[in-house]
């Protein structure tokens, strides 16, 4: 049996996108702080599905020491797309913004979706049919006011992953490397940005897609053979992209 791993699974666009999978029949492994979301998520994919099989692992995995124990949990299942979705915003300046929270996004922007997806490269890179798509942000790719060191997250996330889908390239592995970059989604985000108890995008927010169109746009990135799906900040349309980042290759002769 093959599975399907989505983290931050339990909301937003993890969510959607799970229940996006689950309609392609697919076998999933969903991950999250919250445990009862898991819970209810699973009984919603069974009555998708009722035949899939749904495991879930209730991880923090913006704590350093969980990151590699969740991967070594996984090591009795066949993995065929792993897609690193879990992450979280700060809108604040520099000189302004809380350590405490931006220590913790750093983690988990970075550091945690570096680990999962170097593993999981190390392990299936040459497994035919394997695909790992990283969430990024139209913020990385272009700078915000307000959100500089989120974007600064992304744009790592960004780089990473394009960097990794011409390395990948370069040595004929099997595997595919994507990045999936939206614009303003309906999720629980500027809540958590904005450090809010809740948050209306309808009046607050001129456009802004739902989390379910994105979820169908991240499986249009899924289906292409494109490495970047990027949603225009102007005009909202969604764009299939070769990688937009220069890549130079390196001679094995030289340093």
């Amino acid at each position: 049996m093959k599975y399907t791993v989505i983290t931050g699974a339990s909301s937003g666009i993890g969510y959607e996108t799970t229940l996006a999978f689950a309609a392609r029949g697919k076998n999933l492994i969903l991950a999250a702080r919250r445990t009862e979301e898991l819970e209810t998520l699973k009984s919603k994919v069974a009555d998708i599905n009722g035949t899939l099989d749904i495991v879930i692992r209730s991880v923090d995995l913006s704590v350093s020491s969980n990151v590699h124990d969740f991967y070594d949990s996984l090591q009795n299942y066949d993995i065929e797309t792993w897609i690193n979705n879990a992450g979280f915003g700060n809108f604040a300046s520099v000189g302004e913004q809380n350590l405490y929270k931006i220590e913790s996004m750093i983690h988990l922007n970075i550091e945690a979706l570096t680990v999962l997806s170097s593993r999981y490269v190390r392990d299936y890179a040459d497994v035919e049919g394997t695909q790992i798509i990283n969430i990024s942000s139209g913020g990385g790719y272009k700078i915000i006011a307000d959100a500089v060191t989120y974007c600064a997250t992304k744009f790592y996330v960004s780089a990473f992953t394009e960097g990794l889908a011409q390395e990948l390239s370069e040595r004929g592995a099997a595997m595919q490397a994507k990045v999936l970059a939206p614009a303003a989604t309906e999720t629980e985000f500027a809540k958590r940005s904005l450090n809010l108890d809740s948050f209306e995008y309808i009046g607050a927010i001129p456009k802004f897609h739902t989390a379910t169109q994105m979820a169908g746009f991240l499986l249009d990135l899924y289906d292409s053979e494109k490495v970047v799906g990027i949603v225009d900040g102007e005009t909202y349309d969604f764009e299939l992209r070769d990688p937009i980042f220069k890549y130079v290759a390196r001679s094995r002769n030289s340093f």
